[in-house]
C-alpha cells in the first residue's frame, strides 16, 4: 500500500514536468541506438523478457523512465535504473517522443492455436482491458501499447502486477488482476503477442 501511494505521487511530480519543451531529437536518437541492443531494432525486441519499445505512447515511456531513475519500479533496482538515473526531464520527454514515433511490433507469427486466442479475448473482454488499452490495445497516455508485444514479456508484468512485485502508478492493475488465474493471465499474453493489426478485443 505504502509503495503503491509512492509511486503515485511519483506519477504526479511527473505531471509537473512532462508537458514542457523536449531536447534536441537528433541527439536522443544517436543515444537510442544503446537500447536497441537489448529491445531490438526499432524497439522490436528478439530478447526473451525483453520488451518491444516500438510505438509506445510517449507518456508512458517518460512515465517508466521516471519511475526508473527514481528506482520506484519495483521493489529491487534494475539495470534500467543506472540507466536512466543520470537522465534529465528533457531527456525523458525526448526519448518518449522518439520511441513513441518507432514502428510498432509486428505479430511473432499467425495464430497457431485458435483456441488460446478465443479464450484469451474472452477473458480481455469481459474484463473491459480495452477500455484504458484502446480496443486495438495500441496504448494511450500512461497506459502501454500491448498489442504484439512479446509473449513472454507480457506473462511476467501481468503476473509481477497482480503479485504487487510490479508498482504501478496505483492499485488499479494488481486489483484488475486478481479475479485472474494464472492460466488466464497466460491465455490473454497469447491473445495480445498475436493480435493481428486490425483486430478489436471489444
Amino acid at each position: 500500500m505504502i509503495a503503491a501511494a509512492r509511486a503515485g505521487a511519483a506519477f504526479a511530480a511527473l505531471a509537473l514536468f512532462i508537458g514542457g519543451p523536449a531536447g534536441a531529437v537528433e541527439p536522443i536518437a544517436k543515444r537510442a541506438e544503446a537500447c536497441f541492443a537489448c529491445h531490438g531494432k526499432n524497439g522490436h525486441s528478439q530478447t526473451a523478457l525483453t520488451p518491444s519499445l516500438g510505438a509506445q505512447p510517449s507518456f508512458f515511456t517518460v512515465a517508466q523512465l521516471f519511475l526508473f531513475r527514481d528506482n520506484r519500479r519495483g521493489k529491487v533496482p534494475t539495470p534500467m535504473y543506472e540507466i536512466a538515473k543520470g537522465m534529465s526531464d528533457d531527456d525523458l520527454r525526448a526519448y518518449g517522443d522518439f520511441i513513441a514515433k518507432l514502428p510498432p511490433p509486428p505479430p511473432p507469427g499467425p495464430v497457431t492455436d485458435a483456441a488460446r486466442f478465443a479464450r484469451g479475448r474472452a477473458v480481455v473482454q469481459q474484463h473491459h482491458c480495452g477500455s484504458c488499452h484502446n480496443p486495438d490495445f495500441s496504448g494511450r497516455d500512461q497506459m502501454p501499447r500491448l498489442a504484439n508485444q512479446r509473449e513472454d514479456y507480457l506473462l511476467k508484468a501481468l503476473r509481477d502486477y497482480k503479485s504487487g512485485a510490479r508498482i504501478g502508478y496505483g492499485r488499479g492493475m494488481e486489483e484488475a488482476l486478481t479475479p485472474l488465474s494464472d492460466a488466464d493471465l497466460a491465455e490473454v499474453a497469447y491473445f495480445l503477442a498475436y493480435l493481428p493489426a486490425s483486430q478489436k478485443a471489444r
